[in-house]
């Protein structure tokens, strides 16, 4: 028989003859890895996940018009459009405010694209309809309540021609906005049907874009655009940046304590048992010795048995930390999130370093008996 297959037998023996302990050893490591996987797949995805969810909130980059134009032309905006990754863009909606007037009072109406504007400010409530028809607008609650228009109301407003005619419309309101935002004091409609009106086709005041992002990639790509397209200025929304780094940062340090306290447990826990065992084993360890048994031979077996609890409990880990990631991602996001080899590969390097340093200790007090002292009973 072989060196290694001796070696083999007798660390496979002596986790059988002790598997009540074992299993407590390899329940905390499983444990650990369980965690320590299902977090780090969290952690891993939590920036796009934060990204996703944070749009909600709004738009975070908002384009400009470069120098003194008044109005920035929609293919300019398009080339910035362009720049942003592949699966970053969430939406782009584009805005342009005109000046109506409604019983001689003048309102500022806006005209946008009403299928971009649900991606990009999913946070409006709508009470009615979206336009469907032509002439059809939505208000804003503030002129709502003012003016008493409601949904299915008609109203004339005085539209003033950039060569100074006046001209009155009839419009009918299809639903009342609430965004909490300006956009309850504005007349919204269809880009087109505002082109039509007041004409300079193809032209908006801003375009307001969400992209999912971190405050730095975000930057960087402001500053792509400002290079690549000179007639347009990107501006960053800083107060949804700042609000989506801080709930990440606090998401992200909640990992760290989580993962590490659990860590720490099973350290603990493969620490006692193991020492535990060193105890049991001390007449088994003295004869050994007093055979002519080395010390690094003794080390050797008690690391083995150590390492063969850490690649059992890492692949169970592994196992059962995929189901655990879903399951957090699928109760905090709403979506599943994916296993990544890199990953996979840290939870098994973890299982094995916490158990060997857990066992070190242990393993050490096990070098320390005399076989003297341990084969009188003493």
């Amino acid at each position: 028989m072989t060196r290694r297959r001796m070696f083999f037998k007798m660390v496979m023996s002596s986790l059988i003859r002790r598997r009540s302990r074992m299993l407590v050893a390899l329940l905390a490591v499983t444990i650990g890895a369980t965690v320590f996987l299902g977090m780090a797949s969290v952690y891993y995805d939590i920036p796009q996940q934060m990204g996703r969810e944070m749009r909600a909130y709004g738009a975070n980059m908002v384009l400009v018009p470069s120098g003194s134009e008044g109005l920035l032309a929609l293919d300019e905006a398009a080339k910035a459009e362009a720049s942003v990754p592949q699966g970053k863009l969430v939406g782009a909606t584009p805005f342009r405010y005109e000046t109506m007037y409604y019983h001689l009072q003048g309102l500022t109406v806006v005209g946008t694209n009403m299928d971009n504007v649900r991606k990009t400010s999913p946070y409006w409530q709508i009470q009615g309809d979206w336009p469907q028809r032509e002439m059809e607008v939505m208000v804003g609650t503030d002129i709502s309540e003012n003016a008493r228009l409601y949904s299915g109301s008609s109203f004339e407003m005085e539209i003033v021609q950039a060569d100074g005619k006046r001209e009155k419309k009839e419009f009918r309101v299809s639903g009342v906005v609430r965004s909490g935002g300006p956009e309850d004091g504005f007349v919204l409609m269809p880009l087109a049907l505002m082109e039509k009106l007041a004409g300079n086709e193809g032209k908006a005041s801003i375009v307001e874009m969400s992209i999912a992002g971190n405050s730095a990639e975000l930057e960087s790509l402001a500053e792509k655009i400002q290079h690549e397209v000179p007639a347009v200025t990107p501006r960053l929304v800083k107060r949804i940046m700042n609000s989506e780094a801080s709930v990440l940062g606090k998401l992200q340090v909640l990992v760290y304590l989580v993962t590490a306290i659990v860590l720490f447990l099973t350290m603990i826990g493969v620490g006692t048992t193991m020492m535990t065992v060193v105890m049991e084993r001390r007449k088994e360890i003295g004869l050994k010795k007093a055979i002519g048994a080395e010390n690094r031979s003794i080390v050797g077996e008690f690391l083995g048995e150590s390492l063969a609890l850490a690649i059992v409990g890492g692949i169970l880990g592994i196992f059962g930390g995929y189901f655990f990631s879903q399951a957090v991602s699928m109760s905090v996001f709403g979506r599943s999130v994916s296993m990544h080899v890199p990953i996979v590969l840290l939870t098994m390097v973890t299982s094995l370093a916490v158990t060997v340093l857990a066992s070190l200790m242990p393993v050490l007090r096990a070098t320390d008996v005399e076989p003297s002292i341990v084969l009188r009973g003493e």
